[in-house]
């Protein structure tokens, strides 16, 4: 039976990401963090739904909290894939330095490490408007778990990013790179200015008196 990363306790994970060894990593612990987003951000909705108060929105809620579901599974799923990702690049650099077949192995692998990022990146874009949703119209005792929501899936598109341009930094093939980094680039542009701006509204609202 496969050992998946996400079947260990929390402990046992953050043990692996400790030690010495090349997977797990960043990215796997990415992908984790941003599937914690989406949960607190399916909980914010769970909470609502139902409540008198928000029946007016009551169906946008539930499709957010549909949405911010399939988001999150997605995400548990990129933790293993991430870490399988990095064998074959693992397997690469083992070649000798000589060997003719190398150069090609790690740029091969050094592409398809940049998927599994690009993917999580997509994935917390479709989540941030769900939070800008129910920081919006979902319960207000939920409002400071979609300010952690929001925090969570902007450092996971900050930390994606650095696992695309460590490998692009490396590819021989130029306009490969600069293709996959304008990807990077403009999933940055777009929805980290968002998460940071529904985190500090959920800040604002928090520190509100009266």
């Amino acid at each position: 039976m496969e050992d998946r990363l996400v079947q260990r306790s929390c402990e046992d994970f953050s043990h692996d990401l400790a030690a010495r060894v090349s997977s797990p990593a960043g990215g796997a612990a990415v992908a984790y963090v941003a599937s914690l987003g989406a949960a607190l951000g399916s909980m914010a909705a769970e909470f609502t739904l139902g409540k008198s108060r928000y029946a007016d929105v009551e169906g946008e809620v539930r499709e957010a909290l549909d949405e911010l579901g399939r988001i999150r599974l997605r995400l548990v799923e990129l933790v293993d894939e991430d870490a399988r990702s990095l064998e074959p690049l693992t397997r690469a650099y083992a070649l000798p330095a000589g060997d003719p077949r190398r150069p090609a192995a790690l740029e091969e692998a050094g592409r398809g490490a940049c998927e599994v990022p690009l993917e999580l990146m997509g994935l917390v874009a479709r989540a941030i408007p769900q939070l800008e949703l129910l920081g919006e119209k979902g319960s207000r005792l939920l409002v400071s778990d979609v300010g952690c929501a929001a925090a969570l899936c902007g450092a996971s598109l900050s930390a994606a990013s650095l696992n695309v341009y460590v490998n692009t930094r490396s590819l021989v093939r130029r306009d490969v790179a600069d293709g996959l980094d304008a990807r990077c680039d403009a999933l940055l542009a777009q929805w980290e200015p968002r998460a940071e701006a529904l985190l500090r509204a959920v800040t604002r609202a928090l520190r509100e008196r009266g």
